[in-house]
């Protein structure tokens, strides 16, 4: 049985913790509020850009870009979007476990297993995807939870220039779909080649009105797709950043309830073990007093 100093100093000690858990989870709630702003911000030029796109497609035209080119796949890209620190549960693990078994569906989906080039975002996915074999691993450095929209640019830049050389043929987002606070979804997207007929998803009728468009349309259509990837990469980024902060805050107010219930489970123990004492020195005064 542990002794009453080694129960203060283990009480004392969980007391900590609950304060620094406590401590932390607001900290991960105000930075959940900022993200979420971010995100709320950039959805609507997400769908402005999309229904631009749905009012060029709405004529029944058929558009052609360089970033809609259906192509043999040869060389696949995994965007993963992991977190740079800790504390935040399983998050990290079950993003590397997603890209496995992505790995896996797009070998049977191709009947054979392409090249593969990862973008770990994140250094706690970094150090997962680092120990694996046979695949090129980017370096995504600059992207990390301090980083502002330019950052998520260069990764936008570089994904669409080495899609559009040929050096990769897929581009494929990993990451954690935001739900709410308790709930975050593991989510894959395919960022590149976009697909058309995901674009073009409002009906026919929708958009009755003629337009002019000035320059002419297929000009337009081929500067606005652009936009279009950036901004979906963009609000991947976001999406998981904030599903991270939520993941952390779940994490903390676990860990907080755990300190809690041991820490009333050690001040129990402490009591009982006090009384005892205290009874076992009244026993030694009365048998003294009757000697």
């Amino acid at each position: 049985m542990a002794s009453m100093r080694e129960l203060k100093g283990r009480i004392n000690s969980v007391n900590s913790s609950h304060k620094i858990t406590g401590a932390m989870k607001m900290i991960s709630s105000a930075k959940l509020r900022k993200v979420q702003s971010a995100l709320e911000h950039l959805v609507p030029f997400r769908k402005q850009l999309r229904s631009t796109l749905n009012n060029l497609l709405g004529d029944d035209r058929e558009y052609q870009s360089p970033l809609t080119e259906q192509r043999p796949v040869r060389r696949v890209a995994f965007v993963v979007f992991g977190s740079d620190e800790g504390l935040c549960g399983a998050f990290n693990v079950s993003l590397f476990k997603l890209l496995l078994e992505s790995m896996n569906r797009t070998n049977e989906e191709l009947g054979e297993s392409p090249e593969y080039v990862v973008y770990p975002v994140g250094k706690k996915v970094a150090s997962s995807v680092a120990k694996m074999g046979g695949v090129e691993v980017a370096d995504v450095t600059y992207l990390h939870s301090r980083s502002g929209g330019d950052a998520v640019k260069q990764l936008s830049d570089e994904l669409t220039r080495r899609f559009l050389a040929h050096e990769i043929d897929r581009v494929e987002l990993v990451y954690f779909h935001f739900k709410s606070v308790g709930v975050q979804t593991l989510s894959t997207r395919v960022l590149l080649p976009v697909r058309v007929a995901d674009l073009s998803d409002a009906p026919k009728d929708a958009y009755p009105t003629p337009y002019i468009y000035e320059p002419d349309s297929e000009t337009i259509f081929r500067t606005v797709l652009p936009l279009y990837v950036r901004s979906t990469l963009h609000e991947t980024w976001l999406d998981s950043k904030t599903s991270e902060e939520a993941s952390r805050i779940m994490a903390m107010q676990m860990a907080n309830d755990n300190a809690k219930k041991l820490l009333e489970s050690l001040q129990l123990e402490y009591n009982k073990l006090r009384q005892q004492n205290i009874t076992a020195e009244l026993l030694d005064i009365l048998g003294g007093s009757v000697q």
